[in-house]
């Protein structure tokens, strides 16, 4: 009888040990929240919005004709720049002032293209554009900020979106051999090296097909760009100040790649007349030939952030202009950011 109650009770301790074993491997997993890595533009700060300032991005001047129209436009637009400080009349759409501000860690094919030359070296650096370096839902405003990570890129991308870091001033501004409509040695005739030398060849090339180009504005730096915007401010108010104006940071003339071009005779600089002129229509054929493109063409307000603007030229390289012209597209939508301004 003893035996059989050893026998009896190892029996239990086993089958004990078995349930216990079992509730032990189907114990729920520790408490925690699963946490996804952030995406590669993270390390967002929270920061006041830029207190209203103005600029015409892409310029200063504008015409009255142009004013009317874009007083119906409900998509951001944008001027560029004679001399003065004189903007086009501004439409409507405003963008969020509020602002968070995203310092990139390596904005996918945005900024991350090494230095490139005329020829387009590293333009392919900067990728392909299919990739949305904005992630799932990006749109071209200023609700949100990624502080480009590489400025000197020749393929950088500065928007509503993208701005340059605070003070930016590139490190090879010079004096292009070509004609301004305006006679004084100032800033807006400046540009980095490489794009200078291409407009260089631009202009002559023009010239030998019987069309004489000047530069209306070349270089603007942040501090210029904060006092015009804040003057179209003061005017005409945020809302409508961003529809045709860069915040200081986010205007392309601040890259040294940008120049807004005219006839020699300055008729309809930076004013919507351009559009029907023999000089821009010798841009929109042959800017790509020397790494220059149309960089707000017509109908893609609503990507860009600002209206047609034929005289508008920025520096990126043969290599993405031959791309970008050949496909009718935007610099967003050759990064792969082709989601629109407003809804």
């Amino acid at each position: 009888m003893r035996k059989y109650m050893i026998t009896f009770a190892a029996a239990v301790l086993i089958v004990a040990g078995g349930y216990w074993a079992l509730g032990k491997n189907h114990a729920p997993a520790a408490d925690g929240a699963v946490v996804e890595k952030p995406p590669a533009l993270a390390q967002q700060h929270s920061q006041p919005s830029p207190s209203p300032v103005i600029g015409a991005d892409d310029g200063d001047k504008a015409s009255a004709d142009s004013a009317k129209q874009q007083t119906k436009d409900t998509l951001t637009s944008g001027s560029a720049d004679k001399q003065g400080e004189k903007p086009n009349q501004a439409g409507s759409g405003a963008m969020n002032t509020g602002a968070k501000t995203q310092q990139a860690a390596k904005p996918a094919q945005n900024a991350s293209a090494g230095k490139s030359s005329s020829t387009g070296k590293a333009d392919s650096e900067a990728g392909s554009g299919t990739s949305k370096t904005g992630g799932k839902g990006f749109i071209n405003s200023y609700s949100v900020e990624h502080v480009v990570s590489n400025p000197e890129s020749i393929a950088v991308l500065v928007n509503k979106t993208y701005r340059l870091p605070a003070g930016y001033v590139p490190p090879d501004l010079v004096y292009p051999n070509v004609p301004f409509i305006f006679s004084e040695k100032a800033d807006k005739r400046k540009m980095r090296k490489e794009a200078a030398t291409a407009l260089e060849k631009l202009f002559a090339a023009a010239k030998k097909d019987g069309v004489q180009l000047a530069g209306v504005s070349g270089y603007r730096s942040e501090s210029r760009q904060k006092t015009l915007y804040n003057n179209y401010v003061k005017r005409d108010g945020v809302k409508a100040a961003d529809t045709y104006s860069a915040r200081p940071g986010h205007s392309e003339h601040q890259t040294g790649l940008t120049i807004d071009v005219s006839g020699i005779t300055g008729k309809c600089a930076a004013e919507s007349c351009f559009a029907g002129t023999k000089e821009a229509k010798w841009l929109a054929k042959h800017a790509h030939e020397y790494g220059f493109i149309i960089r707000y063409p017509e109908g893609k307000a609503s990507i860009t952030g600002y209206k047609y603007e034929p005289w508008h030229l920025r520096y990126v390289g043969a290599k993405i202009a031959n791309e970008v012209t050949s496909r009718h597209m935007t610099l967003e939508q050759y990064f792969g950011q082709a989601v629109p301004v407003s809804k």
